[in-house]
């Protein structure tokens, strides 16, 4: 085992769960044992909640313009540890090591934004009336949780950590049981940069800790990221508590492709959002729609897949079982009639023959009724429809139940803007194959992709990590009585 045995993080130490149960963190580059993760109780959730509680009133009353200062010193930190970062990353969560870097490079971009928001959240003033004025002030919940995934192991975390607690709440992590050594070193990080103890906590486990951060009543909002149908279950418990909750869900992002869009240009694009990170990411183009003859991109794109070559420009899958699932849908798409161009089933990597990897995988012919086409297959899988209009392409894609992203590669202006008025999804690309935002633009998409009012991470996110104070002063009696009063 590489590193000790990991420890939930609470009121500024690391201490040892109340339970003797834990999990083998593996590394999905060559199937080595990284560490051991507790599967932590009810209890330990309730004393990271104590320990938050008892910081909040501390955090809340200290100026916001104080409280970003740990900011600024937490993203020097995220700089200067960035390489120990990235490969940290890279060795829990399978993505290559340049792959990691960009994730490292975003907490950075993640972290500057929060330093803006004393400027963002100045409230308002007004006087309504003679001697009396209207004031708003944004105030922070409380304790707030939040829940996230294996693909991004330190960036996820990074869409809430920076904004939730500099608007002054105090912060309960759940990490991903898969890749939970990241938001470790984060920790910290954090408390490096002059975080007071129990502003943030970690609390480590599978499914008995989220349901016990939807049920605790002293968690006053809940962020989820991951699967639509946890996302699904996560926002209907914790709003049955009362709670605010957001929750980011999967996706099957649609690339319609045009028969005047650059072939170069277009099939790197295609293969780029296709395989980085390895397909796992909810903003990855996993199918793509031809619209008329795109034959000559097609085969291009084909010549781009041939150059992502796992285990040295394409990272692994997070595990065995993905990896079986992967190759489940490929195996399934072939027998349903559609024609394999880039085959990446049954991939090994020299030197490193128990690292899960998949390789890059081109399915042309696919129809809109197969898995493929269907269902969040989250592998370097791209299938490929084909249609003959515009509109058909648009009709495939509005009628998925997703609505994270869509793209359209084109040089026709108006058809550009046609498809973004029309695709029914709440990031739009044109000629880019990952349309994620960025600062201080926030991410979040529709449909059954989220569940929940507002976005994770921008100007949206402050409506959801405080709420509004509205105060009506008078202080001159000269203003005599009336309906104001």
């Amino acid at each position: 085992m590489k590193y000790p045995a990991i420890q939930n993080y609470i009121n500024g130490k690391f201490v040892n769960a109340s339970v003797s149960t834990t999990m083998d963190v593996v590394s999905p580059l060559d199937g080595n044992l990284l560490s051991k993760v507790p599967m932590s109780s009810a209890k330990d959730l309730n004393t990271a909640v104590q320990a938050a509680l008892a910081a909040f009133p501390t955090w809340s009353k200290t100026p916001i313009k104080e409280r970003v200062q740990v900011f600024f010193r937490y993203k020097y930190l995220l700089e200067k540890n960035l390489k120990e970062l990235a490969e940290l990353c890279s060795e829990e969560n399978g993505k290559t090591y340049s792959e990691s870097v960009a994730e490292i490079e975003k907490c950075i971009e993640l972290t500057e934004f929060a330093t803006s928001l004393p400027q963002l959240v100045t409230g308002e003033l007004l006087e309504v009336s003679r001697g009396v004025e209207c004031r708003t002030e944004h105030v922070p919940l409380g304790v707030v949780a939040s829940i996230v995934p294996f693909n991004f192991p330190a960036m996820v975390p990074n869409w809430t950590i920076p904004n939730a607690i500099a608007l002054g709440n105090c912060m309960i992590m759940k990490p991903s049981e898969k890749v939970p050594l990241s938001c470790g070193r984060l920790a910290e990080l954090l408390k490096e940069a002059g975080l007071p103890d129990g502003v943030f906590n970690i609390v480590h486990g599978d499914v008995e800790i989220v349901e016990a951060i939807c049920d605790h009543p002293k968690i006053e909002a809940v962020s989820f990221v991951g699967s639509t149908k946890v996302a699904k279950i996560v926002y209907q418990r914790a709003t049955n508590h009362y709670k605010r909750c957001l929750a980011l869900g999967g996706a099957k992002n649609h690339l319609m492709v045009l028969p005047d869009a650059i072939p170069g240009m277009t099939a790197q694009n295609v293969a780029a959002s296709m395989s980085g990170c390895a397909g796992q990411r909810c903003m990855a183009a996993s199918a793509m729609i031809g619209v008329g003859n795109v034959d000559p991109i097609v085969d291009k794109i084909c010549e781009e897949a041939r150059k992502i070559i796992p285990g040295v420009n394409l990272g692994a899958v997070i595990n065995k079982e993905s990896k079986e699932r992967i190759e489940r849908y490929i195996t399934e798409a072939e027998k349903d009639g559609a024609i394999i161009l880039v085959d990446g089933r049954n991939t090994k990597v020299s030197g490193k023959e128990n690292g899960t990897y998949v390789g890059p995988t081109v399915i042309d012919y696919v129809t809109p009724e197969m898995s493929v086409a269907r269902e969040e297959i989250f592998g370097p899988v791209i299938s490929i429809i084909r249609t003959n209009t515009v509109d058909e392409a648009l009709t495939i894609e509005n009628a998925n139940p997703y609505g994270n992203a869509a793209s359209v590669f084109t040089q026709n202006g108006g058809m550009a803007r046609y498809i973004i008025d029309r695709a029914s999804a709440g990031m739009i690309g044109v000629n880019v194959g990952v349309p994620v935002p960025r600062e201080p633009f926030s991410f979040g998409g529709w449909n059954e992709s989220k569940f929940g009012v507002g976005d994770i991470t921008g100007k949206s996110s402050i409506e959801f990590w405080t709420k509004l104070k509205k105060s009506t002063i008078k202080w001159n009696a000269e203003a005599g009585v009336n309906w104001m009063s």
